[in-house]
């Protein structure tokens, strides 16, 4: 049975946050071999994405650069660096985006990292908080992200 005394806690603790940075990750460098290694298991083998002699030779970029999806797949990873769940909750579930936009290319051997505000906390239901963050995908040394997003997650609660 779910402890309502956490649920609701955690509700109130979040809506005091709202509009507050709540989270920035460790940074992660995404080197050549993930990039690659992402390429095999999507099927996205683009020569942009996983041959650096012709994306030197040929790209605007002046060498490889992450898939897209790369850079947004790693957003489960910079919030799990920096957010802890509050007492009480079981899971997280990606509950999709309001809105994303991939501003800028990621070179191969770049290092991102998440940055995280919150935007909205809702309850759903007598087990789960609907939360919505602002996720910027930092690139280090670059003035643009690599992404924008309104990321959505169902928080479940015992």
């Amino acid at each position: 049975m779910t402890d309502i005394t956490d649920i609701k806690t955690a509700l109130s603790d979040m809506q005091a946050k709202i509009g507050t940075e709540i989270g920035v990750s460790d940074w992660i460098k995404v080197d050549q071999a993930m990039i690659d290694v992402f390429g095999d298991v999507t099927q996205d083998n683009q020569w942009i994405h996983v041959d650096p002699a012709r994306a030197a030779a040929e790209s605007p970029f002046g060498g490889t650069i992450a898939h897209g999806f790369l850079t947004l797949s790693l957003a489960s990873k910079f919030v799990m660096d920096c957010m802890t769940p509050p007492n009480g909750q079981t899971m997280g579930i990606n509950y999709g985006f309001n809105k994303l936009r991939f501003l800028s290319p990621v070179p191969a051997g770049a290092r991102l990292r998440g940055r995280f505000v919150l935007t909205s906390v809702l309850q759903r239901s007598d087990t789960a908080l609907l939360r919505e963050t602002a996720l910027t995908i930092e690139i280090e040394g670059k003035e643009t992200p690599a992404l924008v997003a309104d990321w959505l997650g169902m928080m479940v609660f015992a």
